[in-house]
């Protein structure tokens, strides 16, 4: 029998690749020729993989903390303006919107290391990635075809709205007739 050369799938070419990155190290490398695994905390995992998927979820979570963040100030000043803490705010050199605006400062950077925190785990930047992959298999719909759907679903939503019109019509004079309504169907006045 003949050796059958098996090429190597993506997932082994990634796995290796991933090896090869973990013995690097930001420093260069070290005396040997190879490179040390001495990744820093700030280290993006699988850096360059679901781009897009990643962006959008960061431009979510970034307008997310906004809104957060306007309303914490806006619930804060008011706060921070009543009589029992004006006091408290003035010994200590933070007046009206300082105190505010600090405690937004101090919320925006726990915010950020929280949520950086959170997408760079493996499993969540792994679940991240695959949907990015996932949504590049998508067959999306033409234009030609989109319009068509849009119409056909309008058209329909306008057939059940007018049978729902005259079913209400057809009830309501019924039960008007047998003495159940006291107001008259509209268009019979």
């Amino acid at each position: 029998m003949e050796a059958v050369k098996k090429k190597p799938d993506a997932k082994d070419a990634m796995a290796a690749e991933e090896e090869a990155d973990s013995n690097r190290s930001i420093s260069g490398p070290s005396s040997s020729g190879t490179m040390s695994a001495k990744p820093g905390y700030f280290r993006i995992y699988k850096k360059g993989q679901g781009y897009w998927t990643r962006m959008g979820t960061v431009a979510a979570i970034a307008l997310i903390g906004l809104w957060m963040g306007n309303f914490l100030f806006d619930q804060l000043d008011s706060w921070f303006q009543s009589p029992s803490m004006s006091p408290f705010l003035s010994a200590h050199g933070l007046q009206e919107p300082r105190g505010a605006t600090l405690a937004v400062a101090v919320f925006t950077v726990a915010y950020c290391w929280l949520m950086f925190h959170l997408l760079n785990r493996p499993s969540n930047a792994d679940f991240l990635i695959a949907t990015d992959s996932e949504m590049k298999r998508v067959n999306w719909t033409s234009q030609k075809d989109l319009i068509g759907s849009t119409r056909v679903v309008i058209f329909f939503m306008l057939v059940v709205a007018l049978f729902l019109f005259l079913a209400d019509l057809f009830f309501h004079t019924i039960f008007y007739e047998l003495g159940v309504l006291k107001e008259k169907p509209p268009f019979f006045h």
